[in-house]
């Protein structure tokens, strides 16, 4: 009996030469043209998503044809492999940041241990994990760049701080979809660096309005995204994927989907129930242990963060001060 052959791995990217941006198909370090290459002649990767299940034969038939022209990734510029209608984002939601922070967090006169704190800690995650919800607020598209591109840290932002983040990228719409329901509403993942001005999430001139997520993750460039869009038959478990953020080389977060407290499906799901959620939207799904605050080591000019999720491939961002006027 002949054995059916497996389809050839490729991901999905925005690219530039010498002229306007094109949706890219990334075989290896080869790029193929799909403004060219598809019949429809789509100019962006979010036209292809637009039409994500009529897409995917075609994308696979392209993946595997020696015939076209492809050409090298040398010389072309990688952006942000979509741009999204949509940005939603989610916090809180891996076990042990919270824990971290509810240790960190707890009063100077406490008379708990820290080994009390974390103990009581865990057992929230457990009761959270168990009975309550994700916590999602939104993000602005135009705080999105490119996974090479250099982050200009706002001179008005005196802790910019870092956060790994695995996303997932909507390939058809979503409302109202079950846990159950939602991975089939994914087309694929990417990497996001979800920069955070830390002393600007909570208010300090009226405490009661909370926190102020606006001004503290939406400056220009404080959402580095990709290299590239990984399609989900490429991704066999997204709960088992390790996500490790270097700051000039030295580890700074490490840690596993695994260690989510609630999974992608969860939070698409529980997003997709306020809004409608639409092919092209990007889900970012939180951010593990190891942020700056927990090291006391925020970003400053010159640093280099290279960021990378398993098989999605490697991001690599320099940070720049923002030039005083």
């Amino acid at each position: 009996m002949a054995t059916l052959a497996q389809p050839v791995r490729f991901a999905l990217g925005t690219f530039s030469g010498d002229g306007r941006p094109f949706p890219g198909l990334v075989v290896g370090d080869r790029v193929l043209d799909l403004e060219t290459a598809l019949p429809w002649r789509p100019a962006s990767v979010l036209a292809i998503l637009d039409r994500w299940e009529e897409a995917q034969d075609q994308l696979r038939g392209l993946a595997a044809d020696e015939s076209q022209e492809w050409r090298s990734q040398d010389g072309l510029r990688v952006h942000a492999p979509v741009e999204p209608r949509q940005v939603i984002q989610s916090g809180a939601n891996y076990r042990q940041h919270v824990i971290d922070l509810v240790v960190a967090n707890r009063p100077k006169d406490s008379a708990e241990t820290e080994e009390q704190a974390r103990e009581r800690a865990a057992t929230l995650m457990d009761r959270r994990a168990r009975d309550d919800l994700p916590y999602v607020f939104t993000g602005l598209p135009s705080a999105i760049t490119g996974p090479y591109d250099d982050v200009v840290l706002p001179s008005w932002a005196m802790q910019p701080d870092w956060e790994l983040e695995l996303v997932a990228v909507i390939g058809k719409p979503a409302h109202r979809v079950s846990a159950e329901q939602a991975l089939e509403h994914v087309a694929g993942y990417t990497i996001a660096n979800d920069l955070t001005a830390r002393d600007l999430v909570f208010r300090t001139d009226m405490k009661e309005i909370g926190t102020d997520w606006f001004r503290a993750k939406n400056a220009p460039g404080f959402t580095p995204l990709g290299p590239f869009l990984v399609p989900a038959q490429f991704v066999s478990d997204p709960m088992d994927l390790r996500l490790t953020l270097r700051l000039n080389g030295e580890t700074m977060q490490d840690e596993s989907t695994k260690d989510m407290i609630f999974d992608v499906a969860r939070v698409v799901s529980y997003a997709s129930h306020t809004a409608r959620l639409l092919p092209g939207d990007v889900v970012l799904t939180g951010s593990p242990a190891g942020n700056g605050i927990h090291h006391g080591r925020l970003l400053r000019d010159g640093d280099v963060m290279e960021s990378t999720i398993t098989g999605l491939g490697v991001q690599r961002t320099r940070c720049v001060a923002e030039e005083q006027a």
